[in-house]
């Protein structure tokens, strides 16, 4: 009985040992990113000319001669469709530089370039609507309905469903 359980200790420890080693990632790529290219560090966005690094959501780009590094895209292309534009994904790059080779990626992938079809990793998310349409019931009027209501007779059944939109 002894011999059983250590045998059992030692085969949950190789399988937690294994499961830490599966669930070991280098980053979580967005939801815009494309699919099914999980292990890449590396997009080119060729419209905007930007780089972005998955394993450090960082978006990379030149300011004037000087490579910078941000969370968030840049000022000027925050209008930017990251779900809409295309993504080059860098197979080829293992270092954290990947503007050391941006002339090639400009030559090779200029603005409004697509490749192959590309299908998002997420859906885009919908812009919060400040104006909503929907109509909230009037609770007062719900109120002074009940109290003005004199049984259950087809019309007062049928007015009362004539005043819902």
């Amino acid at each position: 009985m002894k011999k059983i359980g250590i045998a059992l200790i030692l085969l949950m420890s190789v399988f937690a040992h294994a499961q830490v080693s599966i669930n070991v990632n280098i980053g979580t790529p967005p939801n815009w990113g494309p699919q099914g290219n999980d292990d890449s560090r590396y997009y080119y966005l060729p419209d905007i000319d930007i780089y972005y690094d998955v394993a450090k959501s960082q978006y990379i780009y030149d300011n004037n001669g000087k490579w910078m590094r941000q969370n968030r895209l840049p000022e000027r292309y925050r209008q930017y469709d990251l779900y809409g534009g295309y993504k080059v994904v860098l197979n080829d790059y293992k270092g954290d530089a990947p503007y050391t080779y941006h002339n090639k990626h400009r030559a090779n992938y200029p603005k409004g370039y697509h490749g192959k079809p590309q299908k998002n990793r997420g859906n885009k998310p919908e812009k919060n609507n400040k104006s909503d349409n929907r109509q909230k019931p009037n609770k007062e009027y719900s109120k002074n309905d009940n109290k003005h209501s004199k049984g259950n007779s087809n019309k007062d059944q049928k007015h009362s469903r004539d005043d819902r939109h």
